[in-house]
């Protein structure tokens, strides 16, 4: 839980040895890609994802170091309004029926890149390094309504209006959402 009256907590001890975890934003993100790859093998996404996060190899038998990778990602990357990408034990991505994605790190990048600057003045080329996945998060969730990412989410959950003499508010809609529409997504009418 993120509390404004405390500091971020940065550090997790494994096996007596306390280790500096790396939350930059952009490492955090390079570990999400890392996840859904399909092409790596699980054991492998486990292992990186440790060595991206501390900086280092553990010396733990294969099963202690899933358990160490499970509980670094609960722990420091996914927040309560998480709606990533979800992972079990061996490191497989896990559907989430549950929740509809709305946007994407890597595909609306250029979206969020200029909303962060637009509403906050922040760089994030520049904070790459610095600014904590955890902030970056809220400052996410959080922009407003008249930036660039907010209105591209805006048009991905929006419904199609009803009625008598819709159909050309619907026609545009549904070309909005063709134009924002993540890879993959499936459009309903």
């Amino acid at each position: 839980m993120f509390k404004i009256h405390e500091k971020l907590e940065t550090e997790v001890e494994i096996s007596g040895m306390i280790y500096k975890v790396d939350l930059s934003f952009n490492n955090v993100m390079k570990l999400l890609d890392l996840i859904k790859m399909p092409h790596i093998r699980d054991v492998e996404k486990v292992y990186t994802g440790i060595y991206l996060l501390l900086g280092t190899e553990l010396e733990l038998e294969r099963d202690q170091q899933f358990v160490v990778f499970e509980t670094l990602i609960k722990t420091f990357v996914h927040t309560e309004d998480q709606q990533e990408t979800q992972i079990d034990l061996e490191g497989n991505v896990m559907p989430n029926a549950d929740k509809q994605q709305i946007y994407d790190l890597a595909h609306d990048a250029t979206y969020i890149y200029t909303s962060f600057k637009h509403a906050y003045n922040i760089n994030l080329f520049e904070e790459q390094g610095k600014l904590d996945w955890r902030e970056f998060k809220i400052l996410l969730r959080d922009l407003p309504d008249e930036t660039k990412f907010k209105q591209v989410i805006d048009i991905r959950t929006r419904s199609y209006p009803k009625g008598k003499g819709m159909s050309e508010e619907r026609k545009k809609l549904k070309e909005l959402k063709r134009t924002f529409a993540l890879p993959g997504s499936i459009l309903d009418d």
